[in-house]
């Protein structure tokens, strides 16, 4: 293993930031903390990087136990979410730092930051200072930086936080090409879960300093294993229902929802979690559909969102360009629905405070 993280537990005073966390990241492997602000994923890296010392818990790098080493002995690269480049130095010269503090040849250096100069693609630049440049090349000036020193693995805080969306999508996937090309071992704390979906090899959700769940993109998209998970990653609508008589429905209406991997012998309310792809809209009474109305239709650029009404129940449904245009859909008509898959969780604790839970944390509208 690249990192093993065993059990680590700390806590800022009555603030509990890391409660019980572990996870492994293989050699080679490009891993996500997820979470939303303050879950503590940010502490989890800081801790691997020997910036903040556990209260409990072990960290191995390389198989090597370095919890008590201190961060320079660890020998990882650590990218900040600000780039804390050197105002007063050019680009090479910032490259160049931590080669120079290590006392290398300077035939050395000067061949190591040209290389890393045409890996960041940033050929031209040598000469410009950290103010001449834009906030997608000082990261990837600070990115060159670290890479320099040639550490064992390579921690990223939101490495692209204080960047605009566009700039933002361009550097992760450049950054997930340049992780493929170099094959160092590599966590990235984010609360994009576009983000992590789309350049990590597996995500650790993170939420009130404990692990959530661990798994690939499409582990934790299609398999969700809470209510947390499966309302923090992607879009997702939360249907009310009730096991009633050994049958399921939706929360006040007679609709019945058909599942065979729950059991219904006891008398509770649930919540389904369903995701907009996952709702089949058609014009035609179907087996197992629902009546609604599309109370609202709007244009999304690739596809269009559809809002539905159910009863008293309004959940969000999404259409592709043809099939939108070939079907003339529009505002106030009448059409049924069918749950082509969902998760089902039970709601002992009632359906309202399920909803302000998750809205209090920002997860639904």
């Amino acid at each position: 293993m690249g990192i093993v993280v065993r059990d680590i537990y700390k806590r800022f005073g009555g603030f509990i930031a890391v409660d019980g966390v572990s996870f492994d990241v293989r050699e080679g492997e490009l891993v996500a903390l997820l979470g939303p602000s303050g879950s503590g994923k940010s502490t989890i890296l800081r801790i691997i990087a020997g910036l903040e010392i556990p209260d409990r818990g072990e960290i191995y790098l390389k198989r090597e136990n370095v919890t008590a080493l201190s961060p320079r002995q660890r020998k990882v690269g650590f990218v900040f979410q600000h780039y804390a480049l050197f105002k007063h130095m050019t680009v090479e010269k910032n490259i160049a730092f931590g080669l120079e503090v290590q006392k290398r040849k300077r035939k050395d250096i000067e061949e190591k930051v040209r290389e890393l100069i045409r890996l960041v693609k940033l050929e031209g630049y040598e000469g410009h200072y950290p103010s001449q440049l834009s906030g997608g090349q000082r990261q990837r000036v600070a990115l060159a930086r670290t890479l320099a020193t040639e550490p064992s693995v390579l921690l990223l805080d939101e490495p692209f936080g204080a960047l605009d969306a566009k700039v933002r999508d361009n550097l992760a996937k450049w950054l997930k090409e340049l992780h493929v090309k170099l094959n160092i071992t590599s966590v990235f704390v984010t609360h994009d879960q576009n983000e992590a979906i789309e350049i990590s090899d597996k995500i650790v959700v993170i939420n009130r300093g404990k692990v959530e769940q661990i798994g690939t993109a499409k582990d934790v998209y299609e398999h969700p294993n809470s209510k947390f998970v499966a309302s923090f990653i992607g879009n997702v609508n939360v249907v009310d229902a009730v096991i009633k008589n050994g049958l399921i429905f939706i929360k006040d209406t007679d609709f019945e929802i058909i599942d065979r991997d729950i059991d219904v012998s006891v008398d509770r309310d649930i919540v389904l979690l369903v995701r907009p792809e996952d709702i089949l809209v058609e014009k035609d009474s179907k087996q197992e559909g629902f009546p609604c109305m599309i109370q609202d239709v709007h244009y999304r650029g690739s596809f269009y969102e559809f809002n539905l009404c159910m009863g008293d129940t309004y959940i969000r449904s999404v259409k592709d360009k043809d099939d939108f245009l070939g079907k003339k859909w529009e505002k106030n008509q009448k059409a049924f629905v069918v749950f082509k898959q969902y998760k089902i969780f039970d709601a002992s604790e009632g359906h309202w405070e399920i909803r302000e839970k998750l809205r209090q944390l920002g997860y639904i509208e």
